[in-house]
């Protein structure tokens, strides 16, 4: 696919273009209606067929939980192995469109390798993420920054102080998610390991009070969020913080997320995936 295309989705579903002007939008690259549908229909998620992991998985656990938020009560979706085991615990982090289908797959393949995932779901206070894309990422638009950071801070906590924990925290995100695993690791010190897919990065005085060892992804052609690379880099440098980040040429913003195939890159997905995987067993157990 054209790439102008790919950069003018990833525009419109960051809200600087509304519905209506991305489409315009589309018609002009793709050359008319037809041809625009076709390739949104490529570019929007398709859920259930990137279903990896099935919710009913002989040897996985799955539930709805909740725990005390910033002013709120939290929801969130549980996974672990059965069996009685103490486990490393991760909170996995969605993107801007709340915890879809995808996220909770992705949830899903966490707690396949063995650890206690939880999936937050910071649209709790609104009655949770829709079905509707458009109006998940207009609500995440409104939420309170500082709350929300405060209710994931909040995850954090109820995760260790689960008997089935370890005591050993984790957690990884994308995009939205992505930014938010970076400042879950500059704001608890207990984090053990963060992985942040395709996400911005936190202020480069905030650097120095990082804890956690990170790992970062990046897209190559994900001009937006890796034209901050370079300060967050340096700082990390500077203050001599564990940590290991990987460009990946050729991939796009969203390069994970195989519910889009226009921007899914399923080599990419599995080397970020591997390398994630290796972060937790050696953080967490």
């Amino acid at each position: 696919m054209d790439q102008r295309i790919i950069n003018l989705f990833d525009e419109y579903t960051h809200r600087p273009l509304s519905r209506k002007e991305f489409m315009e939008q589309l018609v002009k690259l793709t050359g008319g209606l037809t041809l625009a549908l076709t390739a949104l229909a490529v570019l929007e998620p398709g859920y259930a067929q990137a279903t990896t992991t099935d919710e009913k998985s002989n040897n996985l656990l799955t539930e709805e939980v909740t725990w005390p938020g910033d002013g709120l009560t939290m929801k969130g979706y549980l996974a672990h192995p059965k069996g009685r085991k103490k486990r490393g615990a991760v909170v996995v982090i969605h993107e801007n469109r709340g915890l879809t289908p995808h996220i909770k797959d992705v949830t899903r393949r966490v707690a396949q390798a063995g650890y206690l995932a939880l999936g937050v779901d910071a649209l709790s206070g609104a009655g949770g993420t829709p079905a509707n894309e458009d109006e998940g990422r207009e609500l995440i638009g409104k939420l309170d920054m500082v709350k929300n950071l405060n209710s994931y801070l909040a995850a954090l906590t109820y995760l260790r102080q689960r008997p089935d924990c370890n005591g050993r925290t984790g957690c990884v995100g994308f995009c939205w998610g992505g930014a938010l695993a970076n400042e879950l690791a500059v704001h608890d010190p207990q984090l053990d390991a963060a992985v942040a897919y395709y996400g911005r990065q936190p202020k480069a005085e905030d650097v120095p009070r990082i804890k956690a060892a990170l790992l970062l992804h990046y897209g190559g052609l994900d001009e937006r969020v890796n034209a901050g690379i370079p300060a967050y880099e340096a700082a990390l440098q500077a203050a001599r913080k564990p940590y290991e980040l990987y460009i990946y040429e050729g991939a796009n913003h969203a390069f994970n997320n195989d519910t889009s195939p226009a921007r899914y890159n399923a080599e990419v997905a599995k080397l970020a995936w591997d390398r994630t995987l290796k972060l937790f067993k050696q953080k967490l157990g």
